[in-house]
């Protein structure tokens, strides 16, 4: 239930979040505007380099890599329903957000060092970590997991907007985006998955 809350609230705050950036033609909010020059101010080699781990790791092929690791993990451990639910969670986190970034269109800050390419809304790097994070949290229920993948998400927040390839509101939308998803996806394979476990039993016990 409170999986289904929180999945709910992100949904309704992404779409304000959508509204309130097209309010303007999709022009960087004044807070974006701020937190871009402030990582200007702080832009160091060292820290380049450093904030291109997370942009390079939580890339399509890197992310690609990982959720396919993620999957056969399970399905070694015996954790079908599980493997399913990280599948199309990601699946899903990247059929909305790719497309939404096309059509969008928004412009990155012009003085972007890791994309070109003006698909800036939301952010699909921390979509996707945010969905594999809140995902992860959610199946193995471990305090560690949850705060491993804070820090994670966290880092590639801040990597996107040190790197000048997205606004602040654009980590934000991905952020939220991310949470709509894992949590709705988890909770859709939890009600399928419960469904077919009484099934079954009604099943035993009529045999």
């Amino acid at each position: 239930m409170i999986a289904l809350v929180v999945g709910i609230s992100a949904t309704v705050a992404f779409v304000i979040l959508r509204f309130v950036v097209a309010i303007d033609d999709h022009a960087p909010l004044a807070i974006d505007v701020w937190w871009n020059s402030q990582m200007h101010a702080i832009l160091t080699d060292a820290g380049v380099l450093i904030a291109w781990i997370p942009a390079v790791v939580g890339g399509t092929i890197g992310m690609i890599v990982i959720g396919i690791l993620i999957v056969v993990l399970f399905l070694w451990r015996k954790r079908p329903w599980d493997a399913a639910n990280v599948a199309i969670a990601i699946v899903v986190v990247v059929a909305i957000g790719a497309p939404m970034a096309a059509v969008i269109a928004r412009l990155r800050p012009v003085d972007s060092l890791a994309e070109s390419v003006a698909t800036s809304f939301p952010s699909g790097h921390t979509a996707v970590a945010t969905t594999v994070a809140v995902t992860l949290g959610l199946l193995l229920r471990r305090w560690y997991v949850w705060v491993g993948g804070a820090l994670w998400v966290v880092l590639m927040m801040w990597s996107r907007t040190y790197l000048h390839a997205h606004w602040l509101s654009d980590v934000v939308a991905g952020l939220l985006e991310g949470i709509a998803v894992a949590t709705l996806v988890w909770c859709a394979v939890e009600a399928v998955r419960d469904r077919r476990a009484v099934r079954a039993r009604a099943v035993t016990l009529d045999t």
